[in-house]
C-alpha cells in the first residue's frame, strides 16, 4: 500500500511535513516525499497523517448489556472515529475481577479489527472491600486496573492498591466521586439542578477524594490516572500535585470541555454523566489544564445505554454517553478551530500520551506498525453514528474534521463512503 501526499503529523517525533508513506505486511517500511510504487494507493492529499488515536476510557458492555454495545460494535465505532487502539473498563456482568471473564473477553476480541486492551476491576464486584488478585490478573492480560463508576472510599485499601500497582508496574486509574456529597448523580449542584427540581452532584464529591488520592500518590509513587475531570479546583489540585513531583496523570473527555451544565435544558439525559456537566468556569479550567499540559490525556469515556433506558425521567436515566465516533471532532471544533490547542498538541492527548500511560507504541517511523488515521481537518459534517447505541448530544450537530480511513496493522478497517 501507497500513501500519497497527506501531511504526515507524528507527535511522537514532532514530524509535520507531507510525504509518502509505504506499507508493506501492515508494516511502515518507508517515509519519503515522490515514492512512486505500483501498490494500492490512498490518495491523502489535503488530508492529515496521524498515529492511530488511543482511547483509554472505553464501556463494551460485554460480557452482560450487549444489547448496548459488544465488543465488536465498539471497535467498529472505534475504528470509525480513528481509533486503531481502545482501553475497556471492567464495570462489565460479571466484573472483571476474575481469570473466566478475562479470558471470555480475550477470546473475543481476537476478532476486533482494532487493538483491544482489557482493564481488571480493583476491588471484587467493584464493591470497594476486596482488593482483587491483581498479579493473577496481569498474568492473564490485564492492562491495569480500575473500578471506574464506583468511587473506593476506603482509604487504606486505596494505598494499598496503589502499592500493588506499582509493584506490577501496571497504571491503576481512579473515578473520584465521594457519595457523601451526591444526592442525585449525572447533574452538577447549581443553578441548572436547582431550575429542574433536583439535588445535585457537588463538585466537592470530585475534589475531595482526587484531592486525597493525589497524596497518597506523591507517598507511593505509583503510576496513577484521574479520570474525567470535571471540577475547575481539580486541575489545579492535579497541577499542584504534579509539582510536588506525583506520577500521575489525568483524562478530560470531549463532553467535558465542549459543554456546560446549561446544555442539561437542552439536550436532557444525553446531558447527564458521571461526573457531570459544570459550570462555564470550570469549562474553561478544563480546557487551560489541556493548554498547560496538566490534563494529559482526551479519552471518551464510550459509555452506550439503549433509547428506552435515556427516555426515562432524569433521576431514573443512566449516567453516560457514547463518544468514539465524535472524539477527534469535537477536539478539532472546539479546540484547535478556537486556538486553544494547535492539532499536534491536540494528536499528543489522543495517541502519543495515552500510549505512555499503557507502555503502547505510538508514531510514524520506518519499521512500525501501521496504525494509522486519515482525516481532513476541514470538512464539515453532520454527525450520525454506527454505534449500537445513540445516547449522543452531538448526532444531528455539526463538527470539523472527518475521518476518512482507519489503519490498524497495515489492514483498513474503516474507509468513509
Amino acid at each position: 500500500m501507497l500513501i500519497k501526499n497527506g501531511r504526515i503529523i507524528d507527535p511522537e517525533t514532532n514530524r509535520d511535513e507531507i510525504a509518502d508513506i509505504v506499507v508493506e505486511e501492515g508494516i511502515i517500511t518507508k517515509i519519503n516525499k515522490n515514492i512512486n510504487k505500483d501498490d494500492d494507493v490512498i490518495n491523502a492529499e489535503g488530508k492529515i497523517v496521524a498515529p492511530g488515536l488511543i482511547d483509554i476510557h472505553v464501556h463494551f458492555r460485554e460480557p452482560g448489556a450487549e444489547y448496548k454495545e459488544d465488543i465488536l460494535s465498539g471497535s467498529k465505532a472505534a475504528a470509525r472515529g480513528g481509533f486503531t487502539t481502545v482501553v475497556c473498563m471492567a464495570n462489565t456482568a460479571p466484573v472483571v475481577d476474575n481469570i473466566e471473564t478475562i479470558k471470555y473477553i480475550n477470546d473475543i476480541k481476537k476478532y476486533s479489527p482494532i487493538n483491544v486492551l482489557q482493564i481488571a476491576a480493583v476491588t471484587k464486584g467493584l464493591k470497594g472491600t476486596e482488593i482483587v488478585n491483581m498479579e493473577e490478573l496481569k498474568e492473564h492480560g490485564a492492562a491495569g486496573f480500575s473500578d471506574d463508576g464506583f468511587p473506593i472510599t476506603d482509604t487504606n485499601m486505596v494505598m494499598n492498591a496503589m502499592l500493588e500497582a506499582k509493584r506490577l508496574n501496571l497504571p491503576i486509574s481512579f473515578h473520584e466521586e465521594d457519595p457523601c456529597f451526591i444526592d442525585n448523580p449525572g447533574i452538577n449542584e447549581g443553578k441548572i439542578s436547582t431550575k429542574l427540581g433536583i439535588i445535585g452532584a457537588l463538585h466537592l464529591a470530585e475534589v475531595v477524594m482526587l484531592a486525597r488520592d493525589c497524596i497518597i500518590a506523591i507517598e507511593t509513587g505509583a503510576r496513577v490516572n484521574f479520570q474525567h475531570i470535571s471540577s475547575g479546583l481539580s486541575v489545579d489540585i492535579i497541577r499542584w500535585a504534579k509539582s510536588m513531583g506525583a506520577n500521575i496523570t489525568a483524562e478530560a473527555t470531549p463532553h467535558h470541555f465542549s459543554m456546560t451544565e446549561e446544555d442539561v435544558l437542552k439536550f436532557g439525559t444525553n446531558a447527564k454523566m458521571n461526573p457531570p456537566l459544570r459550570t462555564a468556569d470550570d469549562k474553561i479550567k478544563i480546557i487551560e489544564g489541556l493548554k498547560d499540559g496538566t490534563i494529559d490525556i482526551i479519552a471518551t469515556d464510550h459509555a452506550p445505554h439503549s433509547n428506552e433506558e435515556k427516555r426515562r425521567e432524569f433521576t431514573k436515566a443512566p449516567s453516560g454517553i457514547i463518544g468514539l465516533e465524535t472524539a477527534l471532532s469535537v477536539g478539532i471544533t472546539y479546540l484547535v478551530k478556537n486556538n486553544y490547542l494547535t492539532i499536534m498538541e491536540l494528536l499528543k492527548k489522543m495517541t502519543v500520551n495515552p500510549a505512555r500511560l499503557y507502555n503502547l507504541h505510538s508514531g510514524i517511523k520506518e519499521g512500525m506498525k501501521c496504525d494509522l488515521v486519515i482525516f481532513d481537518p476541514d470538512e464539515k459534517w453532520i454527525v450520525d453514528v454506527s454505534s449500537k447505541s445513540s445516547n449522543s448530544p452531538f448526532i444531528g450537530r455539526e463538527l470539523l474534521g472527518k475521518v476518512k480511513y482507519t489503519l490498524c496493522s497495515g489492514k483498513v478497517v474503516y474507509k468513509d463512503k
